[in-house]
């Protein structure tokens, strides 16, 4: 191979996701890497329909900002003429595009996290696996630096692995991860992820299927910022954990009166928790958190926050000075990268947010600009703060091994140089 192409078109079956998550794993296999998106409204073939000119706009900046080369598909005309309008709107983004090259060439991320693919195990295609989908999702939303992986990848550049549901711990992967835990890397698994044939982890054990679902997680200590201290519903079951000598529960289960069935009914949904105490929801061993539930892919079915509360609160346990802050709302995206020539780091920012307005797909139409963001990198010391390709220098300061600046607009995408000393 000379060259990986990543075709994914956010109207034609792919999902905004899609693309993200493949090339978060493409860009670790040391070849160039190009993001194929389309001009038509739908998918291939779609003559006369055009692209939302925010949408396209979002699906290249994003292909630059995850040092992929972009690609927009046409389909030719039976009379062989090109149409004009539709090149004026690839054109107008292109523009804009090779304004943002010289901040892109050879430019390589700066990850810390690294996330097991459940693809390697369960196969897929356009179709990824539910887990993937919501490990990805969660990430992006708390501005997280990370790669997707399989278990061959070395993990020498990553402080944390993750293990989403469906990852399972084979005795290479032990392994490797007990490794990599000794070396000060952090795990975090859910549900079946991280656990083997015998039902053993790192440092706690399952003993089976959890014997009530919904049940609900009562969140507290390190694990209840930003969620009160209640039962929060489990929709999917969960597994029935079991602390290893040395390891702590971070939360319990509530178990509900009953579980629904046709000899005992309560309301239209599930039985409320009756406030007892049940089994263990996370348990943490050393530098190991593991959830009981499948939070990944509960995640990306129907998005409930708590579900990613809980696990950005343990990334936050584990990693407490990330690579990137931003006072942000959840849709902002950001990557950072570098480059040796110039030597600098570069760090995008988008805010494009895909609506579903339609029964189909996810479309962008608007670019809604936000003000006064406040942003902190973790870098060696840097001599400007530039913006790129604009030029505008920000004033910055410096808090420990953190640069911290304010941004004064973004305005769907926006680079920043970070220029050393």
């Amino acid at each position: 191979y000379t060259h990986w192409e990543l075709e994914s078109l956010p109207s034609g079956g792919w999902g905004y996701l899609h693309f993200p998550l493949t090339m978060r794993y493409a860009r670790t296999l040391a070849l160039d890497c190009l993001g194929m998106t389309g001009k038509f409204h739908t998918s291939w073939g779609d003559f006369h329909s055009f692209k939302n000119e925010a949408a396209l706009q979002f699906e290249c900046f994003q292909m630059l900002a995850l040092n992929a080369k972009c690609s927009v598909g046409d389909q030719l005309h039976p009379e062989g003429r090109i149409c004009p309008h539709t090149y004026a709107l690839i054109g107008g983004v292109y523009q804009q595009v090779e304004r943002k090259e010289p901040w892109c060439r050879r430019a390589s991320p700066i990850t810390e996290i690294g996330v097991y693919h459940p693809e390697e195990f369960t196969g897929g295609h356009i179709r990824l696996p539910e887990a993937a989908l919501g490990a990805v999702r969660m990430l992006q939303e708390g501005q997280h630096q990370f790669d997707m992986i399989d278990t061959q990848t070395e993990l020498e550049r990553y402080r944390l692995a993750v293990l989403p549901e469906a990852v399972p711990l084979t005795a290479h992967l032990r392994e490797r991860l007990e490794e990599f835990v000794g070396r000060g890397g952090a795990v975090i698994g859910a549900h079946r992820g991280g656990v083997d044939e015998a039902g053993g982890g790192l440092g706690f054990a399952v003993k089976g299927d959890a014997p009530y679902s919904p049940d609900f997680v009562r969140p507290q200590g390190l694990l209840a910022a930003g969620l009160a201290e209640t039962g929060h519903v489990m929709y999917s079951r969960g597994v029935e954990l079991e602390a290893a000598a040395g390891a702590e529960v971070l939360a319990w289960t509530e178990v509900p009166y009953f579980e629904r069935d046709w000899r005992h009914f309560c309301s239209h949904r599930h039985t409320p928790s009756a406030g007892q105490r049940g089994y263990p929801a996370a348990v943490r061993a050393g530098k190991v958190i593991h959830f009981a539930h499948p939070l990944f892919s509960q995640y990306a079915s129907n998005a409930p926050r708590w579900c990613k509360v809980l696990f950005l609160n343990a990334v936050q346990a584990l990693l407490p000075e990330p690579l990137v802050r931003v006072a942000g709302p959840s849709a902002l995206l950001a990557m950072l990268n570098v480059q040796t020539e110039p030597a600098r780091h570069v760090l995008h920012l988008l805010y494009y947010v895909p609506e579903r307005r339609g029964a189909d797909f996810d479309v962008v139409e608007d670019v809604v600009p936000l003000h006064d963001l406040r942003v902190s990198v973790r870098v060696p010391q840097v001599a400007r703060v530039v913006l790129a390709p604009e030029g505008d220098v920000l004033p910055h300061v410096y808090c420990g091994e953190r640069v911290e600046f304010v941004l004064p607009q973004l305005r769907g995408h926006q680079m920043l140089a970070l220029e050393p000393r």
